[in-house]
């Protein structure tokens, strides 16, 4: 059906678009003189199918219009969500609340969004004479009323009364600290309607909104990671910063937070709530300081945790269950500052009143909007921040993908910047609310550790676990091999795994001075059995890996006290991977070459060989590796150990 198909489009084409659609928000419809499409809860504009719509028939909608409900609010839109699900033909898909708004309206596209530019003026003191002022005196324009069965009946009367005054349909809706309903008959002319509006708006902004993004400063990482498990009191949480210039209008001047300090519209409430903490202090210890005892104190006021922090010298950060939420939100009060802003063209800004705020914190379709973008957490390490080095191929990429599969937010660490950016994009496609990122990283240089730490505490706020994962092998015997590749081998397998160790133990002395009790922090080695047994012509890799075992011994019993947990992991060989199935310089072309097989003529002589070697006759997998890591992570009363994972090729006593 065509005008399905219009409709889908129409939604993907401002849904994509962050100048219109916010975190999700906005609808769409279409209506015959039988049904009704339009959005359903919880569906995406930007990505909206056929699918995302619910159908209602339009009689029974229409008797929502003429029946009375309960006066008691809670029970009254109780009532009304009922008739509209018993007036949905779609069963299992709650439509928009606003459906009975769009019902009304006299044309058969109708287009529901929150444009940043149109806020601006409808979240002004001066909404209503502003829009006289600009688009004449033929425009419907509602005051603030509380969304629901209420704000559809105060609409419908506007709607009545511009016929009897104007004789004509309005295409157009403002409504105060809310948005704008754009409508008609095609999708072209309500493009061609917004397109006038916003160039109209836009043209009535004294002054331009300021751009361009701002480093995150480096005392950041003294910061945020105790901050993290502050508000960590309900489970662990995830932080992210935003920095530019906008950001720093109201960050870094206390003046201009009393702006932005209250909530515009009911999006910001349903995804940022209604209160927000601002930390003005000059030093990382005083923020630090501030944050101990504000925290507490917010939450014995307000009954819930800040999802929102401006922090002077940092930036905007997001508290969110996961790194999914952190991005609604950066995004969500990132637009209430541009609106903030916008507002100063026509008035001020116009935020809404404690009254309102109440209506929407406690009002069930908002919750259930609430709900929706949390998601459900499912995972062994949901939320937790794992950092894995050389995690761009081999055991750390199949690692890392376990890990995401299981709830964590994973850093590629990796040198390899093409197939890390790869990496990354592969992952995220597979993840629900957690996130992946790449980072790159040279792991024998302190200031790109640095730089990795810096990083990742400003995407997550932590770091929960670090895996030293990134090696090198380069076969060969004392005749064979060189210095030049020795100090090369072993400034990646044991030189590389005290930089990181250095640099990322910090961090976690940090957040475990400031975590509760049961809290624990990470550091895994992916070692090699060969870091527990010697290999022939290999001397220059098990020299390393013995070595990193004694590591990791010896890092565990510094940093115990700090309730931080060393561990190294021995696997076996990854015979699928490209460190020993590489066709050019894998090992097993390496040993074929460097004849460590006797009478091996094939590189299949060489794996037979290796398999031999195994009881349970099979490689070592990412998978089994995971398991042993997961295994680690889970117990707090374990560390300094070297876990063989081999197939009972190395058997401890």
């Amino acid at each position: 059906m065509k005008e399905i198909q219009d409709l889908i489009s129409i939604s993907q084409f401002y849904g994509k678009d962050s100048r219109f659609v916010i975190a999700g928000g906005g609808n769409t419809s279409f209506k015959n003189e039988e049904k009704i499409w339009v959005k359903a809860s919880g569906s995406s504009l930007a990505t909206i199918t056929e699918d995302g719509f619910a159908v209602l028939e339009r009689s029974l909608l229409d008797k929502i219009s003429e029946k009375q409900y309960s006066n008691n609010a809670a029970e009254r839109e109780e009532q009304v969500k009922n008739d509209l699900a018993a007036a949905t033909i779609t069963k299992g898909k709650r439509p928009s609340v606003e459906t009975s708004m769009h019902n009304v309206i006299d044309y058969a596209f109708v287009v529901h969004l929150h444009p940043t530019v149109v806020n601006g003026l409808m979240c002004a003191v001066n909404a209503g004479a502003g829009l006289k002022n600009l688009f004449g005196k033929k425009v419907l324009y509602v005051e603030y009323t509380d969304p629901g069965y209420v704000l559809f009946k105060k609409v419908d009367e506007k709607i009545r009364e511009y016929r009897r005054k104007f004789s004509e349909e309005p295409q157009v809706i403002w409504l105060q600290n809310h948005g704008i309903f754009v409508a008609a008959d095609s999708i072209e002319e309500i493009k061609s309607i917004y397109c006038s509006i916003i160039a109209t708006l836009e043209r009535a902004v004294s002054n331009p909104l300021p751009v361009g993004e701002r480093e995150i400063c480096n005392y950041t990482v003294e910061v945020l990671p105790a901050i993290r498990m502050l508000v960590s009191v309900d489970g662990l949480k995830t932080l992210k910063i935003r920095m530019n210039g906008l950001v720093e209008y109201f960050c870094d001047t206390p003046g201009n937070q009393a702006a932005v300090a209250k909530p515009f519209t009911p999006d910001a409430i349903v995804y940022c709530k209604s209160n927000y903490l601002f930390l003005n202090d000059d030093t990382p210890e005083q923020v630090v300081a501030n944050a101990k005892e504000s925290i507490p104190g917010f939450v014995s006021k307000f009954g819930y945790l800040p999802k929102v922090l401006l922090i002077k010298g940092i930036g905007l950060v997001a508290v969110g269950d996961n790194a999914r939420q952190c991005d609604i939100i950066l995004d969500v009060f990132e637009d209430a500052m541009r609106v903030a802003f916008l507002s100063q063209s026509f008035g001020g800004p116009h935020p809404l009143i404690q009254p309102q705020i109440d209506f929407i914190d406690n009002w069930e379709v908002e919750n259930y909007r609430r709900s929706i973008a949390v998601g459900a957490s499912k995972g062994r390490v949901d939320n937790k921040t794992i950092v894995i080095t050389g995690a761009a191929q081999g055991f750390g990429k199949g690692i890392g993908r376990y890990l995401l599969q299981e709830g964590a937010n994973i850093v590629i660490a990796d040198l390899n910047e093409e197939a890390g950016r790869v990496t990354a994009e592969n992952f995220n496609s597979l993840a629900n609310n957690n996130r992946a990122v790449f980072i790159k990283t040279n792991v024998v240089e302190i200031e790109s550790l640095e730089n990795l730490i810096h990083e990742t505490i400003c995407l997550f706020g932590g770091i929960d676990c670090f895996i030293s994962n990134a090696g090198v092998l380069r076969a060969g015997g004392l005749e064979d091999m060189t210095p030049e590749n020795f100090d090369f081998v072993t400034s990646i397998n044991y030189n590389a795994y005290f930089y990181c160790t250095k640099v990322v133990s910090r961090i976690m002395k940090l957040q475990t001075l400031y975590a509760s009790g049961d809290y624990y922090a990470d550091i895994i080695q992916i070692n090699s059995k060969s870091g527990l047994q010697g290999s022939k012509a290999n001397f220059a890799y098990a020299g390393g890996k013995f070595g990193g075992i004694g590591l990791t011994q010896s890092f565990a019993l510094e940093l115990a006290p700090y309730r931080i947990k060393v561990n190294s992991v021995c696997p076996g060989n990854f015979y699928e991977g490209p460190l020993w199935s590489d066709p050019d310089n894998g090992l097993f072309v390496q040993y074929l070459r460097a004849g460590k097989v006797p009478n091996a003529k094939t590189i299949d002589d060489v794996k037979t060989f290796y398999l031999s070697k195994v009881p349970m006759k099979k490689g070592c997998t990412p998978e089994d590796v995971t398991k042993a890591v997961l295994y680690l992570m889970d117990q707090c009363g374990e560390t300094g150990q070297a876990l063989p994972v081999t197939g009972g090729q190395v058997m401890l006593n």
